[in-house]
């Protein structure tokens, strides 16, 4: 009777401060993916139901970012094209590979999300500030999305965090106007998913509607406490939460 009704509290609880992290720090996926696992999930399983119970939480970042994206038709365009045929093929591989390699790469995918997470701050000081009046490196660009979303349609954690590092370093514009573009990719990348995984990936449904509602809720309520909660706190919390999983599945395969 216990595991009943707690399991689903847990993953709308979950759902919700996915959520809210996702607007104040991102990572809010890194948070879901061990609870889907705690509910006895396989990781397989785990990873296509985030990913498509995750994807609502994008239609409003970019939506709200819309007008940003004016002004450069052939970057949307080329970048566009990239992250929906890049997003296909990681899921393509994603359902052909033997669940084993998933099983064995995961844990270092999670851990390097971890790394990306924490140090997110980090590369962007690295790459520096991106000149406005500067062409783009369009082919490195391009190859650069592409690459991210075959990530993104594999596993997907941490997967903004790559595109806005692969945007500052090849594409010239104001830092807004680059956030913008990096919401409207995850969301292709994610509306991908959600087609692929909807019609061929072993989705768990109900888990999906007990988080996707309370994803969308705690990013509305993160969005208006953005402002007052530390984002640095929040992201060393899913930073913490997912090299312990990492270590944790990594030990667990190594058995």
């Amino acid at each position: 009777m216990f595991t009943e009704w707690f399991e689903p509290a847990v993953l709308v609880v979950v759902g919700f401060l996915s959520g809210a992290i996702n607007a104040v720090a991102g990572g809010g996926s890194l948070l879901v993916f061990p609870a889907l696992l705690a509910t006895g999930m396989t990781p397989l399983v785990a990873n296509v139901t985030n990913s498509v119970a995750q994807g609502p939480g994008f239609v409003g970042a970019a939506l709200s970012q819309r007008e940003d994206l004016g002004g450069n038709r052939l970057r949307v365009v080329t970048t566009s094209i990239a992250a929906a045929v890049g997003s296909v093929l990681g899921c393509v591989l994603l359902m052909v590979l033997p669940g084993s390699v998933f099983d064995a790469v995961v844990p270092v995918l999670v851990g390097l999300s971890a790394l990306l997470m924490a140090f997110q701050n980090t590369i962007r000081k690295w790459l520096g500030n991106p000149d406005p009046t500067a062409p783009d490196r369009t082919t490195m660009l391009t190859v650069g999305i592409f690459f991210a979303s075959i990530y993104g349609g594999y596993f997907g954690g941490a997967r903004s965090v790559i595109f806005i590092a692969i945007l500052v370093l090849a594409a010239n514009d104001t830092m807004r106007r680059l956030n913008a573009l990096k919401s409207w990719l995850g969301l292709i990348g994610s509306a991908v998913t959600f087609v692929v995984y909807a019609l061929i990936a072993p989705v768990d449904w109900v888990a999906v509607l007990m988080l996707a509602p309370t994803t969308v809720l705690g990013g509305w309520v993160g969005g208006k406490l953005a402002q007052r909660i530390p984002a640095t706190l929040l992201r060393y919390v899913v930073v913490v939460i997912a090299a312990g999983v990492a270590v944790y599945m990594a030990m667990d395969w190594l058995d």
